[in-house]
């Protein structure tokens, strides 16, 4: 078997080598980046005089060819192609021979890893785009229920706290996304630098060009230390972390959700498109894209756990190890482009139990703090109003009365604080800027959509 180092050894690989070394079965899914890569290599070696210009238009129309190949799945890979860089350059030189110059100047190492950033940044783009389209859903089920005026009660450790407008909740996962947006266009920035050039680890004696394949491909900066060009994977990890966040954030979206659809809390109904039944309970609806949404963050914080205890004991520059960062990091994107459908699907097509909601809302106690702040407007001091309502609220739970009929007979609050527990009172005191008020949740629907614009410009 003919290796791209045979001319060193005086046999070819076993085949555990062979079975462990592949990495065919997963790179492939880079033949762009890599034959776009190449055309900028052979393009640079003409501009610098190791091509001529009849070489360089023959190995790209090659290039053309196999990538034709490809895109139609009629390329027949050999026994022999441990990857997706050595099928090519095989192709390309049997269809033309003079391929068998392409890989002048370049290295695998520097090879492979402009491919992988190639893709990373291609694929983060995506993903941002999805991201971007699930918050114009969110938006899309504000609106909805601030021009409704639906409100639920707000949580904390999973109790009832304050009331708030729903469209509040949707906008506070829409915030929560634009911030994976932020991770991962800075992780798409790190990644967007050219290392063609680098070599195997120190240059080439020939008078290469870096810059010319640099502004080829796109690149908005070209490496600076070939060592560190080579064996950096830093964007990976970058890349692996912004996608656990964002799998977290789905997560916790699946989470409630969850929570939600259940006849505990009863606040959503499920479209039956976006729900799945039981084997053996005919009565069943359950929330499986969301629970998976839940599942699936474990994995994406396995990849980038993992990746990070492989790149750990790596000295410079490039170590085989660093083939361990493609199935990762291929996995964690399907997997959020993948999640983020179906989750688009689900809570776009959610039925919103909007009576529950208000009735679980509208209970006295979660106007509990409001009766304080009442307090405080007539000039007590907080930590004594909070006192008061507490001890309030003990007696109401023990049985001794209704919390409003309490609140009116106290000297320090009457009729005027009992009113505050009227259902929707409490809603509608949420005022400043931010909060979970009509007015203010408002204004924040229109700061949103405005960020959504920006958003998109930048993805």
């Amino acid at each position: 078997m003919t290796t791209l180092w045979h001319g060193r050894f005086a046999g070819g690989p076993s085949g555990a080598l062979q079975a462990l070394n592949d990495s065919l079965p997963f790179d492939r899914r880079m033949y762009r980046e890599d034959i776009d890569g190449s055309r900028a290599h052979v393009s640079m070696l003409c501009a610098v005089g190791l091509l001529g210009a009849d070489e360089r238009d023959t190995i790209l129309a090659a290039l053309d060819q196999v990538e034709t190949e490809l895109e139609s799945e009629t390329f027949e890979f050999a026994v022999n192609d441990e990857d997706i860089h050595t099928a090519v350059e095989r192709r390309v030189t049997e269809i033309a021979p003079a391929g068998a110059k392409m890989h002048t100047g370049r290295s695998r190492n520097d090879q492979v890893a402009t491919d992988v950033r190639l893709i990373v940044r291609r694929e983060i783009g995506e993903v941002a785009a999805l991201v971007l389209r699930f918050q114009r859903v969110l938006l899309e089920r504000a609106d909805e229920a601030l021009e409704a005026g639906w409100y639920l009660p707000g949580y904390t450790h999973l109790q009832r706290a304050q009331p708030v407008m729903l469209a509040h909740h949707f906008l506070a996962h829409g915030w929560a996304l634009s911030r994976d947006i932020d991770r991962l266009m800075e992780a798409r920035q790190r990644s967007n630098v050219s290392v063609l050039g680098a070599g195997a680890l120190a240059g080439s004696s020939l008078p290469l060009d870096p810059s010319i394949t640099a502004a080829h491909l796109g690149f908005a900066q070209m490496f600076e230390n070939s060592l560190d060009a080579v064996g950096d994977r830093d964007f990976v990890a970058d890349t692996l972390y912004a996608l656990s966040m964002l799998g977290v954030h789905l997560s916790r979206i699946g989470e409630e959700l969850i929570l939600w659809a259940s006849e505990e809390f009863g606040f959503v109904l499920l479209d039956d498109a976006f729900s799945t039944g039981s084997s053996m309970m005919p009565q069943k609806k359950n929330p499986d894209i969301a629970e998976l949404a839940r599942g699936k963050s474990g994995r994406l914080i396995g990849h980038l756990t993992g990746f990070l205890a492989t790149l750990k004991g790596l000295p410079l520059a490039y170590n085989k190890d660093m083939q361990e960062d493609k199935e990762p990091l291929f996995d964690a994107f399907d997997t959020v482009k993948l999640t983020l459908s179906a989750l688009d699907g689900l809570v776009s097509t959610l039925t919103i139990q909007s009576d529950v909601m208000a009735a679980a809302a509208d209970s006295p106690y979660s106007a509990a703090t409001d009766l304080a702040e009442f307090l405080v407007t007539k000039g007590m001091a907080f930590r004594d109003a909070h006192g008061v309502v507490g001890a309030l609220v003990q007696r109401s739970l023990a049985g001794e009365a209704a919390l409003v009929d309490l609140v009116a007979a106290n000297e320090h609050l009457g009729p005027e604080a009992a009113s505050i527990l009227e259902p929707g009172a409490a809603i509608a005191r949420r005022v400043t800027p931010g909060s979970g008020g009509p007015v203010p949740v408002a204004v924040q629907r229109d700061r949103f959509a405005a960020h959504l614009e920006v958003e998109a410009a930048r993805i």
